[in-house]
């Protein structure tokens, strides 16, 4: 779509990749009993960003599985030991952890 500043923002990826992708993070997840679901996370998040212009900029994901498994661990570690109430935030802390690991493609 054409923006007011004359650079357009579009997603290039395909339906038969997407699929592909998130039974290929199914399978690894399934498999691993949910050890490697940060791996399988980043697999598929970073396919969809890596394949997303902004304003004619493509966009980059830069984190690793393995940041994200040190984070899953804390978030694991600190809803035991809250009951659970803190697995209210875990959603909110894994989108700005891909937020942290979101940037643009400097040309």
């Amino acid at each position: 779509m054409e923006t007011k500043y004359g650079r357009n923002s579009f997603f290039d990826g395909g339906l038969f990749a997407y699929i592909g992708w998130n039974i290929l993070g199914f399978i690894i997840t399934a498999c691993t009993l949910g050890i490697c679901y940060p791996w399988a996370l980043c697999m598929v998040y970073g396919w969809k960003i890596n394949h997303t212009v902004i304003d004619g900029r493509r966009m980059n994901f830069s984190g690793s599985a393995f940041s994200l498994f040190g984070n899953w661990v804390k978030w694991f570690f600190l809803s035991v030991v809250t009951l659970g109430i803190y697995l209210f935030w875990v959603k909110i802390k894994l989108e700005d952890w891909k937020a942290k690991n979101t940037n643009f493609i400097s040309y």
